[in-house]
């Protein structure tokens, strides 16, 4: 049976995830890490299911993890890199739904994806993921005479704009166009902009409520609108393809892979 450990444990998606693992026939709970100064703390990781599951809530790490087979962490950029230290240290591999990081800090995860197998991917949803293949079929076939804007929304809480998935979706787009994202994306338009550029990928986000994560892509052309779209009504579906691709990576030694690895619809990037 794979032991999976959880960061996070005490937040919404860390609940959600343990949840998921306790409710699986091959998965065990081996670790539940958490901020030091949490008040989960101390607590069975289970607790708030109003059940026991053994596993107590700590904040260090090489303990928490010296149970565990993979680690699933959908925490903050500076954590993740924490304990992927950690998970390197003790052969631990890793699922990371984490957004929000640097060029140099991707490349940190690219150095510890030589000793340790790594998913990481900016959506675990096996929908959201499937979408992004449709977005590649789309894109180039509507290559001229459509603008295309991606608009996402989420919840008051999330801090980094616009989400990991929309880049993701920026990124599948242009790359499907011959386009680097780099230079043809658009994040914010105000007052007197002139004539939209054709040659633009253009991005718009939303914050507000308990809005789980909605994202739409346009193709705008003359006479008529397509709208590509996918809606989450709980983070149930981001647990399910995070466990997804914690099995897939208990045959893995090393190596860094993506959801399309996971869901066995790799193309040549």
């Amino acid at each position: 049976m794979l032991s999976v450990a959880v960061a996070g444990a005490s937040g919404r998606m860390g609940r959600m995830l343990i949840e998921a693992v306790l409710a699986s026939d091959d998965l065990a709970l081996g670790g539940a890490l958490d901020l030091s100064g949490s008040a989960a703390l101390g607590q069975d990781a289970a607790a708030f299911l109003g059940r026991t599951s053994g596993v107590l809530i700590g904040a260090d790490l090489d303990p928490g993890l010296s149970g565990a087979d993979v680690l699933i962490d959908f925490t903050r950029p500076e954590g993740t890199l924490a304990h992927l230290a950690a998970c390197r240290r003790h052969r631990v591999k890793a699922v990371i739904g984490t957004t929000g990081f640097s060029e140099s800090q991707k490349a940190q995860i690219a150095d510890h994806a030589e000793h340790i197998a790594i998913v990481m991917a900016p959506n675990m949803s096996v929908g959201v993921n499937v979408v992004l293949k449709l977005l590649d079929v789309a894109a180039r076939a509507l290559d001229t005479g459509y603008d295309i804007e991606v608009i996402e929304a989420h919840h008051r809480h999330k801090v980094d704009a616009p989400s990991g998935t929309a880049l993701k979706m920026g990124e599948v787009l242009a790359h499907a166009l011959g386009r680097d994202l780099a230079q043809c994306a658009v994040y914010a338009r105000e007052g007197v902009t002139g004539e939209r550029d054709p040659s633009t990928i253009g991005f718009a986000a939303i914050r507000g409520g308990d809005i789980v994560g909605d994202h739409t892509v346009l193709f705008a052309g003359a006479g008529e609108r397509i709208e590509i779209s996918h809606k989450s009504s709980s983070r149930a579906g981001y647990a399910q393809g995070s466990l997804r691709a914690a099995r897939f990576l208990a045959s893995r030694s090393s190596g860094l892979y993506g959801m399309d690895d996971v869901l066995g619809m790799h193309t040549p990037r």
